[in-house]
């Protein structure tokens, strides 16, 4: 296959700093220290830390469970294996955690496995593994009505004050108290500490105000005669994260935050609320297996066979080939890592809207060695108001498709040292698309990419930035208003020249934590 070919010839990014390649990044380089620098605008805004994307925070080998059960394919080849593998994986659930957060894994031997109906993990610390992605490894073969393959969730991790949501009553809340804060910053203050402690997870809300959406000219969508909302005004944009330190009323954090944060357009009412009754699924993983469905010539609104939904935190799949699944790989909740997963499309989506084939609806999240192969789709598209880091990191993109954080406001995507040469790469206003999508992301890096072309656009207020990357830039008016002028560009730097670092992602993780923590992960 031309993804094998694409993948065997595919060379890594390191952490050099002593790159072949002469470009320098005016944003980011290193100093004469051998430490990184960052340019920061006249308000302090700068590129975030993305190091913290993935599993246990970063720079965290991904765990080898012990098997505790093993599953052979029955010897009829048209028996349903569903609930014989559901079994399997309760059986698992029903062991006690041991000290690292494990109950075990359940090993399928090789051979293939019909499945009708949904395979589900549920309990913390189980991992569902395969004997190899090969024809000749473990293979779920989808059959029966459409459905996801493989779930892993708990059904437990959603809270009232969700992104682009609404604030909860009964929670310990407090003001931030800064005029501005910008983006890729640690700390801030608040107007009262008392109640707060070092290691609380806490959300971090920003209201959205007609006057944002105003600044930001989303306040004049219209399609087909009608007006179209990009934002509700009253609702939130959350950034989770832990409290790191706390000095009087100044909160430092374990990650950076990701957007800007200014009163003049939050009507004053930043606030940091205590989360702690976040309950993911934890340490949970799918890994060295291939899922084939039938093949699927249809539009992705119709009810489909998808391969794999993972909403949990310190979760991982890794080595995975999904063939012929659509909108394959969706994500939620933080510190998940995806690593060597490929998807292989053959059969050509219908219709003029696309599915997207990773749709990293998480923060913290590590995208590492993947891949899609396939035409007229969404290769990776961001949903509403997800915050990162998000990074894509070596991955490789074949086909027509494109990469695009999709609608809403969300921020903090890296596409690093990421192909897709016959396909583009977005950080975009898609205006009334979809049902007003809008600015869909902000405060995005591509760094030493190489694609088809660029729409590199520049919402108010903030930076998006397209670094040693090669391909061209594709201006674009507003979708809807094609008779108006293009938006304006976002930052192209050192365009068509790579740059030191080679990676950013594992130059800051170096930085941060050292080479032991690329070697963790691979590198």
């Amino acid at each position: 296959m031309l993804f094998l070919l694409l993948t065997s010839t595919f060379v890594q990014a390191k952490a050099s700093k002593k790159d072949k390649d002469p470009g320098k990044s005016e944003w980011i380089y290193f100093g004469a220290d051998g430490k990184l620098v960052y340019k920061k605008s006249a308000k302090g805004d700068r590129i975030m830390d993305f190091s913290h994307a993935g599993y246990m925070g970063g720079g965290v080998a991904l765990p080898d469970v012990t098997v505790k059960v093993t599953v052979k394919p029955p010897g009829d080849v048209n028996a349903d294996c569903t609930a014989l593998i559901q079994a399997a994986i309760d059986k698992v659930s029903a062991l006690p955690l041991d000290k690292n957060g494990f109950r075990g894994a359940v090993l399928l031997a090789p051979g293939t496995y019909p499945c009708a109906k949904t395979i589900k993990i549920t309990a913390d610390g189980v991992v569902l593994r395969g004997s190899g992605k090969s024809e000749n490894g473990s293979i779920i073969a989808m059959n029966g009505e459409k459905h996801t393959a493989v779930i892993l969730s708990n059904g437990l991790n959603q809270r009232a004050g969700n992104r682009l949501g609404n604030a909860a009553g009964n929670e310990k809340t407090v003001k931030i108290t800064d005029k501005y804060i910008p983006a890729g910053s640690l700390s801030f203050n608040v107007a009262n500490a008392a109640g707060f402690k070092v290691g609380d997870n806490v959300e971090i809300r920003k209201p959205v105000t007609d006057k944002w959406v105003s600044f930001m000219h989303m306040d004049d969508l219209v399609r087909d005669g009608k007006a179209q909302t990009w934002i509700k005004t009253g609702s939130l944009l959350i950034t989770e994260r832990h409290i790191s330190a706390i000095n009087g009323n100044k909160i430092t954090l374990d990650v950076p935050l990701v957007d800007s944060y200014d009163v003049n357009y939050t009507n004053d009412e930043t606030t940091m609320v205590l989360a702690n009754d976040v309950k993911r699924l934890k340490q949970a993983g799918l890994e060295n297996l291939r899922i084939v469905s039938p093949p699927q010539a249809v539009n992705h609104t119709k009810a489909l066979y998808y391969a794999v939904r993972l909403n949990g935190e310190d979760c991982w799949m890794k080595d995975l080939d999904l063939m012929e699944t659509m909108e394959s790989v969706g994500t939620g909740g933080r510190r998940i890592t995806l690593q060597r997963i490929a998807v292989i499309r053959k059969a050509l989506h219908d219709g003029a809207s696309k599915p997207a084939e990773f749709a990293p609806n998480a923060g913290q999240i590590l995208v590492d060695r993947c891949s899609v192969e396939g035409d007229n789709i969404w290769y990776v598209a961001l949903g509403a108001g997800q915050t990162g880091p998000i990074v894509f990191l070596n991955c490789n993109f074949v086909g027509n498709g494109r990469i695009e954080g999709h609608q809403r406001w969300s921020t903090g995507m890296l596409l690093d040292n990421c192909k897709a040469p016959n396909g583009g790469m977005d950080f975009k206003n898609r205006g009334s698309m979809g049902s007003g999508h809008g600015w869909g992301t902000a405060w995005s890096v591509a760094w030493n990419c190489e694609a088809g072309s660029y729409v590199n656009q520049i919402p108010p207020g903030t930076y998006n930035w397209v670094i040693g990357s090669k391909g061209k830039s594709m201006p674009l008016p507003r979708p809807f208003n094609n008779a108006g002028p293009a938006l304006p560009e976002g930052i192209f730097d050192a365009q068509n020249t790579r740059v030191n670092p080679s990676s950013l992602y594992l130059a800051q993780l170096e930085e941060r934590l050292g080479k032991q923590a690329l070697k963790a992960i691979g590198y």
